[in-house]
């Protein structure tokens, strides 16, 4: 069964490829990078297969819970720090190998790490934030891939207030490529939302210069 289709101008498995022109980014959005049957078949076994961990973090002493589930995949198993939490990496498995060879195919780059989260409804959300921190934002590359519901992915520059608001769908089966000076110039979130939406699982597959 097709848990999720698209209705619009993406109706089909062509994929599209659209560059943004931002000042001090260079971000590539590819459209239907999988097929719905790819997709579909993606969605469900990372939704059902994956340890999905509910994270907290330390605000002002008390303990929050972030508002998604979160799991972490790497050549390496063993606890990271990431912001304020302890997480465990899992090692690859068949369908995160699947999509990891298929982004090679447009980017050259050995991912290290991915993170995984799951935004149930309309509630879990991201701030705003940049990946990494200090001159490890200067030169990343993060593929950011999501299968599921359509969120609105926000940008804003990280200093220049006059520069307007971008906002992003990313539809189910999408490709987002966010490369060099990217985390260190914009900042990102998805947001709340009132409506009713179906879940959504986002994989962001991580690369630092060594």
């Amino acid at each position: 069964m097709d848990l999720f289709t698209q209705t619009d101008l993406f109706s089909t498995n062509e994929v599209h490829k659209t560059e943004l022109d931002l000042p001090g980014a260079d971000i590539v959005l590819f459209e239907n990078f999988f097929s719905i049957e790819e997709s579909n078949k993606l969605f469900n076994n990372l939704l059902k297969n994956t340890p999905w961990q509910q994270e907290q973090i330390t605000i002002h002493g008390k303990e929050v819970d972030y508002p998604r589930l979160t799991a972490w995949y790497g050549d390496i198993s063993k606890d990271i720090q990431y912001t304020n939490t302890k997480s465990k990496i899992h090692v690859w498995n068949a369908d995160l190998l699947f999509i990891k060879e298929r982004i090679a195919q447009e980017v050259a780059i050995k991912f290290k790490r991915c993170l995984l989260n799951y935004y149930r409804d309309g509630k879990d959300s991201v701030d705003w934030h940049q990946d990494y921190k200090g001159e490890q934002r200067k030169n990343t590359v993060i593929a950011s891939v999501t299968f599921g519901a359509t969120r609105s992915f926000q940008l804003k520059h990280a200093t220049c207030k006059d520069l307007k608001r971008v906002a992003i769908p990313l539809t189910h089966g999408s490709l987002l490529l966010m490369q060099g000076a990217t985390q260190e110039n914009w900042k990102h979130k998805i947001s709340k939302t009132t409506k009713k939406i179906k879940p959504r699982i986002n994989l962001t597959f991580r690369w630092l210069p060594e």
